[in-house]
């Protein structure tokens, strides 16, 4: 053992701090960080919740009642209304932007180009424009999608499609040779795409074997202006 001298201070050895203290330490030291930085993510959702609180109690205290019912009532009732109002604007939203989709590829009047589309024969009657249609008559029933875009009111029979004439043609592969009619608008097709003609079964045998049911059809607008069936 080694002997001090006159005027040296023994100095004690030092202590090792049990792992569990120096755990705790570590806590203390970060929580008292915490509080000296700022409040936590818990309290300031405390704090938001209390200002928010306070101010609706303010504006509708929860002790009064509103149109004979009580506050909570009240406020899921107007949630419930907002909630409803954004899905109907929503939903009307979608509705038109599909509306206006549709519009901009139906083979209107004014557009002078030819369309092509699917060619079916129907048994005509009384058709939408209110005329009076046999098998034999060169007709044909127009895509409802089309017809509707057109109406100017609730009567049909004023479409300013009812009248106007069309070309239709195709190439008849047992005649190897192209084959047209003219057709005029006499009725609505309400199983019909924008582009599709639906015609008398005399008009089809003109264009292609009634066996067939269905094919192909190139077809155009003749005139602007009605004209009377024939």
């Amino acid at each position: 053992m080694a002997t001090l001298r006159e005027g040296q201070m023994e100095i004690p050895p030092a202590t090792q701090l049990p792992e569990w203290e120096i755990h705790e330490n570590y806590a203390t030291k970060s929580k008292a960080r915490e509080t000296k930085n700022g409040p936590d993510a818990s309290n300031y959702q405390s704090g938001m919740k209390y200002m928010l609180t306070t101010r609706l109690d303010r504006i509708m205290p929860a002790h009064k009642s509103y149109w004979g019912v009580r506050r909570r009532t009240m406020l899921t009732a107007i949630c419930l209304a907002i909630l409803v109002i954004v899905i109907l604007i929503i939903g009307l939203s979608v509705g038109l932007a599909k509306r206006n989709a549709n519009s901009q590829f139906l083979p209107l009047p004014s557009d002078r180009q030819s369309f092509t589309g699917d060619l079916t024969y129907y048994g005509p009657g009384l058709g939408a424009c209110g005329v009076t249609s046999s098998n034999t008559d060169n007709i044909v029933s127009l895509s409802h999608f089309l017809f509707d875009s057109q109406s100017v009111g609730t009567n049909p029979n004023a479409n300013p499609l009812c009248g106007l004439m069309i070309r239709a043609e195709r190439f008849d592969e047992q005649a190897n040779a192209m084959r047209s009619v003219d057709l005029t608008v006499v009725d609505r097709c309400t199983g019909c795409a924008p582009t599709d003609l639906d015609v008398s079964p005399g008009a089809f045998d003109q264009l292609a074997d009634p066996v067939k049911g269905r094919v192909d059809v190139t077809w155009a607008w003749l005139s602007p202006t009605p004209a009377a069936p024939g």
